[in-house]
This record gives structure tokens, C-alpha cells and sequence, in this order.
């Protein structure tokens, strides 16, 4: 008998989802009771409370994010990739420009919760630590060392960030792997102290709390609740790495271990509901429920889970931030790749960003329970945002019946949480809404400033490439012209009928011509694809007036200079263009010359002496060109570093810039006044 091996797939791939995806939603358990806890201290009944608390969590658990995400959000890939950008760019070709509105704000929202998930998570792992012997070290009581071990640990994970993660994640599957074991025997171990915790199943329970009068916070309990599933988003944004499948074949092991986990802390809670110091912030049932030297055991597990869910919220935002920029809603930034791996990426500003925001968060709010009071308010706005673009996604595979369905069950139930989590603002909540307004203010200004420049220019400071072709063919054959390049490139942007910026026909015909053998002009689009790589190529009529358009797909960088050279090679074979035989070459045979770039870097001091302009659009496009200033230049973020490159600085509004008049006043001949 032979034996059969298990599709890949369905052993490793697996394995690498349990480290990879379910880093957020696994440290869930460590704080979400807890939080759930502090919020029972007028309760005499806390049994009730408690089985009302945890069915509560079992259903949270049970429609956002099993049925919500895995069952259906999974299916509303892009090519493999998930997300709330990856969900935008397979909706917005219903020509809803409004749809860019839920994707921003859903993005900076995720953006700005994730920057408490190292903060809350390393800190609750360490707290366990309190009042443990270490061999011959007893860890004291005191929050103060704890501050100072969760910022040195912080610190260690961003300083390394850099390196890459391909070593340290081939470790990520296994070490979760024996966390969620953890955690669901000993929540399992656990539940035979309460029996009647089992209860928590029937939904009813979950119902009968949110009206119970022994419910002193009411709906706002749901704050807590949300905590359990802060990882839902987290698991659609990374299907890419792991592949849908992937998650479908784990998740039911990861969610049985979560139920387990804190059905588990449930019943110790009401099998211990007599002990005076239950409501104490200091005991935390995650690790009240660990006996003897597991609790240590459980300390050095959670800490590491805790570094796997902080390593994979800073690769996530990394990718967000990547998928962004390519989007054109986020200005450019320096990236970085530590490895040859697919996706993996390095951005210093993000990072750094991320690391000053997490230690500020520690200082501030010093213990994990204030930190659960601002965690989770602003992942319910990048739900909220992810159901609308969901409910559009629906209604494209011409389900409406099921669209407008799912958008009242989800939109209803998100906008509950919402509330719900509002009571968190004044309790920290304020510090993540900051940040999200900080981010979301960037893209508006970034995205809608560069449209609002356009529109505002466009009849005059736009003109058509066709109308200057003869120019640029005679320049280019013009012996009297000393040649500027072999082939000189412009990144254009072009639009319908040719259509792009009057700075590049001025930049080649102003007051010195720019002779070339060929002119480039290019053009980037978003492809469909993620990953997708492809050109176009638009002639003119002409042998030396050449538009390229790139379809490249927005996790692709954009290295122009490889890309263009390739273009120049393929045709130069199909006989396009005329092999150009530079006379001095590292390859003897090559047949391409020289490529110069010109980059526009604009000026925009003549934007506060237009007095036409509304002080909304000139605080869009003034903020836009001030982000661009402050970031990585477009030589720079098209691969151009190590390219012969002629910057130019020309005014935002040539047309308007030209069209200074001045008034004679008086003209008087001298010679003959003088005779």
C-alpha cells in the first residue's frame, strides 16, 4: 500500500496561516475577559453576567468573524489578495466615485487601531510576569519595571524590523500552533469547575444581558466584547499570504480553541466568584486560570504570541500603507525589500511612526486595562467601511436581494459595536481617533489635492502631444542641434486625446531645445492584478515619439528604468525602432543607448497669489505639494536613484503663471526728443 501525502496546501500552508494570520485575534484572550471583568463591578449576580458576557463573545466570534470574513469577505479577493484596498479596487469599477470615501477612512481607521495592538498585547503578557519566580528572581509587583521591559521589547522588534522576517517567521506557525493548544486545554481543563458556563452556546444568553437590569453598562458591554474578534480584519487583509484555503482549513481549529479559552476563564470566574480581590484590576483570568509554574509557561507563551501578533500588524502595515501609495492616496515613501520573498517590505517612516506611537501609548496610559479602553473603537469604523464596500461587491455578482441582506444584518450589528465602543472615547479612545483623522487627513489632501489641481488647470495647462509631433521629429533630425540624450524619458500621465502637462512640451521646445533620438513618454495604470505586470505601446505615427503605458498592479514596484529598457529591446526586434549602436558600452553588442529622465519638482509660491482659487482647494493643493516636498521624489519612488535624471522646478500653473500682463504707460523716442 502506498501513502498518500497530504496536499501542501492543506499541512504547511495551514501551519504558516496559524503564525502569519491569526496573530491578532489569538492574543484576543489575554485582555478581552479581563476587560469584560473590570466592567462587572457593581454586579451581584456575576454569574449571569459572565454567561451572558461569553455567549456574547461565542456569537461576536460566531457572525463577524466566521461568517462575515471566512464565509464571505474570503470570496471578495482580488486576484488572491484581501483587504479593504483590494476589496476597493474590485468594486470601483462601478464608476462610484463616492466608494474612495469608505476606503480611506477604513484604511487610516486600521491603520490607527493597529498601532495600540504591540502596546496592549506585549504589556498584558508581561503583567503575568508580576510577583513570578524566575530561578532566583522574583519579578516585583511594581508597573513601572513592566513599562520598561514592554519598551525595551518594543524597541528590540522594530530595531530589527529592517533585517527582514523570513528566519524568524519559518518559526511563527509552530510557536502558535503550541499557543492555541495551550490555551484551549487549559480553557477546556477549566470549564469542568462550571459546568453551566457550556450555557454560553444558546444565544438567548447573549440577548438576555445586553437588557438585564444587573447590567449596569447595558449595550456599552459590547465594547469589551468587540475586543475578541479586533483580529477579523487583520485575517481578510492577510489572505494573500496564505491563501484562502488556507484559513478555511485553520480556522475551525483557531476558533474551537479561542471558545474553549475563554468559555474556560468563564467558569473560573464564576466557580471564584466569592474571592474579594476578583474585580481587582491586578487579576487577570487568562492567567488566574494557569496553575502553579504553567502560569510562568503561559507568560513566556503570551509574550511570544504577543511579538508574533506586533510582527504581523507591522507587516500588515507595511502592505496597507504599500497598496496605498500605489493607489495614489498616500504620498510616496522610501521602500525597502530585506528578501526576495513576495510582499515582504521594509518602510522606515511606518515604522518608526509605529514604534514612537506604541511607546507613547505604554507611557501614557502605563497599564494594559486603560489601554483595552482605547483599543478596538476605531477597528468597528474599518468594519463598518468594509461592509459597504462589501455590500457594493455583492450586489456586482447581481445578488441584490443577498447584498441588501447582508448590508442590514452586518451594517446593523457594526453600528451597534460602534456606539458601543464610543463610551471608550472619553477613557482613550480619543488617542486612536486622533491618529485615524491624522492618517485619513493625509489622503484626502494627497489624493483630492492633486485632483483638484488638475481640474482647476486643465483647459489651460494642458495641452495635446499630437499638436507638437512635427516639432519633435524635426528636433530630432536637426544636425544644428547639439543631441541632449539618445532617448529622453518624461513620466507623463497621459490623458485621452494625448493630453499632458504643457511643463514637458516646455521643458523640450522652451527657450533650449532638448534634441533626442527618441522621446519617451510614460504613463503607469493600476492593473486589475495585484501582481500584474504589462505595457502598451502607442507610436504616434512617428519612428521616435514613443507613449508607453505600464499596467502594474498596486503591490508591484515601480522600477521604471528596468521596465523601459526591456520595452526598448523587444522593439528594437519587432523593427519599431532603429537599433541605436552606442559607440560606448559595457555590452559590445548592446543595441539600446542612453536614457535620460526629466522630473517636474513643482512650485507652488504662485499658488497664494491666485486670488480665483477657493481657500478649501488651496489648502488641498498647498498640502499636497508640501506632503510631496517632505516625501520621496518621484526620481525616487520610480526606481530613477541610479539613473541619469534632470530635475526641473516649474509653477504649478504654467498657463496662469505666463499670462502676467503689463500696462504701458508711456513710450517716448530719445534721439528724437533730443534733436
Amino acid at each position: 500500500m502506498s501513502i498518500v501525502k497530504a496536499p501542501k496546501w492543506v499541512s504547511a500552508g495551514a501551519l504558516v496561516a496559524l503564525g502569519i494570520v491569526y496573530g491578532d485575534i489569538g492574543t484576543s484572550p489575554l485582555y478581552t475577559m479581563n476587560s469584560i471583568l473590570n466592567s462587572a463591578r457593581s454586579v451581584a449576580q456575576i454569574q449571569e453576567f459572565v454567561l451572558g458576557s461569553v455567549s456574547l463573545v461565542f456569537w461576536t466570534l460566531m457572525l463577524i468573524t466566521t461568517v462575515k470574513y471566512v464565509l464571505i469577505a474570503l470570496r471578495a479577493d482580488n486576484h488572491g489578495e484581501g483587504g479593504i484596498f483590494a476589496l476597493y479596487s474590485r468594486v470601483r469599477e462601478t464608476n462610484k466615485k463616492w466608494l474612495l470615501i469608505p476606503a480611506l477612512i477604513g484604511g487610516a481607521a486600521l491603520l490607527a487601531d493597529g498601532t495600540l495592538t504591540p502596546a496592549v498585547t506585549v504589556t498584558t503578557a508581561i503583567e503575568g510576569l508580576k510577583n513570578q519566580q524566575i530561578g532566583t528572581f522574583l519579578f516585583p509587583d511594581n508597573q513601572t519595571v513592566v513599562i520598561g521591559v514592554v519598551s525595551v521589547l518594543l524597541l528590540v522588534i522594530f530595531t530589527f524590523q529592517k533585517a527582514g522576517t523570513k528566519k524568524i517567521g519559518n518559526i511563527f506557525g509552530p510557536v502558535m500552533l503550541v499557543w492555541f493548544l495551550f490555551i484551549g486545554v487549559f480553557g477546556l481543563i477549566n470549564i469542568f469547575s462550571d459546568l453551566s458556563i457550556l450555557k454560553a452556546l444558546s444565544p438567548v444568553y447573549a440577548i438576555q444581558i445586553l437588557f438585564n437590569p444587573e447590567n449596569k453598562t447595558g449595550i456599552f458591554i459590547l465594547g469589551s466584547v468587540f475586543l475578541a474578534t479586533t483580529g477579523a480584519e487583520a485575517l481578510y487583509s492577510d489572505m494573500g499570504h496564505v491563501g484562502k484555503r488556507n484559513i478555511y482549513i485553520s480556522w475551525p481549529f483557531v476558533y474551537s480553541m479561542l471558545v474553549l479559552n475563554y468559555m474556560g476563564q468563564g467558569a473560573w470566574i464564576m466557580s471564584n466568584s466569592q474571592r474579594p480581590d476578583l474585580l481587582d484590576q491586578s487579576a487577570n483570568p487568562f492567567f488566574e486560570i494557569l496553575p502553579g509554574h504553567w502560569r510562568f509557561v503561559g507568560v513566556i507563551l503570551a509574550t511570544l504570541a504577543a511579538i508574533i501578533a506586533s510582527q504581523a500588524l507591522i507587516s500588515g502595515a507595511y502592505t496597507l500603507v504599500s497598496e496605498a501609495i500605489n493607489l495614489k492616496v498616500m504620498p510616496r515613501l522610501r521602500i525597502f525589500y530585506p528578501s526576495n520573498v513576495r510582499g515582504q517590505m521594509y518602510i522606515g517612516v511606518v515604522n518608526w511612526l509605529l514604534c514612537a506611537v506604541g511607546l507613547i501609548v505604554v507611557w501614557s496610559f502605563q497599564t494594559s486595562h486603560n489601554m483595552e479602553a482605547a483599543y478596538g473603537l476605531a477597528i468597528t469604523v474599518t468594519m463598518l467601511m468594509t461592509t459597504i464596500l462589501l455590500f457594493e461587491f455583492i450586489k456586482l455578482q447581481g445578488q441584490k436581494v443577498l447584498a441588501y441582506g447582508f448590508l442590514i444584518l452586518f451594517g446593523f450589528i457594526e453600528f451597534v459595536f460602534l456606539i458601543a465602543s464610543l463610551a471608550k472615547f472619553i477613557h482613550g479612545g480619543y488617542a486612536t481617533l486622533i491618529i485615524m483623522l491624522a492618517i485619513l487627513l493625509v489622503m484626502v489632501v494627497w489624493y483630492y489635492g492633486n485632483k483638484r489641481r488638475e481640474a482647476i488647470s486643465k483647459q489651460d495647462d494642458y495641452v495635446s502631444l499630437k499638436d507638437y509631433r512635427k516639432q519633435l521629429i524635426n528636433l530630432s533630425k536637426d544636425d544644428d542641434e547639439p543631441i541632449f540624450a539618445t532617448n529622453l524619458v518624461y513620466i507623463a500621465h497621459m490623458h485621452q486625446n494625448y493630453m499632458l502637462k504643457r511643463s514637458m512640451i516646455y521643458s523640450i521646445l522652451g527657450s533650449r531645445p532638448k534634441r533626442a533620438t527618441i522621446y519617451w513618454f510614460v504613463t503607469v495604470k493600476e492593473s486589475s492584478d495585484p501582481y500584474g505586470k504589462s505595457y502598451a505601446v502607442d507610436m504616434l505615427g512617428t519612428d521616435n515619439i514613443v507613449h508607453v503605458t505600464f499596467n502594474l498592479g498596486f503591490k508591484v514596484e515601480p522600477q521604471i528604468p528596468v521596465y523601459l529598457k526591456q520595452v526598448a529591446n523587444e522593439l528594437i526586434k519587432q523593427n519599431v525602432l532603429k537599433p541605436q549602436f552606442p559607440k560606448y558600452a559595457m555590452n559590445k553588442h548592446g543595441n539600446v543607448g542612453d536614457f535620460k529622465y526629466v522630473v517636474a519638482t513643482q512650485y507652488y509660491a504662485d499658488l497664494l497669489n491666485l486670488p480665483n482659487i477657493h481657500a478649501w482647494d488651496r489648502f488641498l493643493i498647498g498640502g499636497r505639494v508640501w506632503l510631496q516636498s517632505h516625501t520621496v521624489s518621484s526620481s525616487n519612488f520610480y526606481g530613477l536613484e541610479f539613473s541619469d535624471v534632470v530635475e526641473e522646478i516649474v509653477p504649478l500653473f504654467i498657463a496662469t503663471a505666463n499670462r502676467q500682463k503689463l500696462t504701458q504707460i508711456e513710450v517716448k523716442n530719445i534721439l528724437k526728443d533730443n534733436e
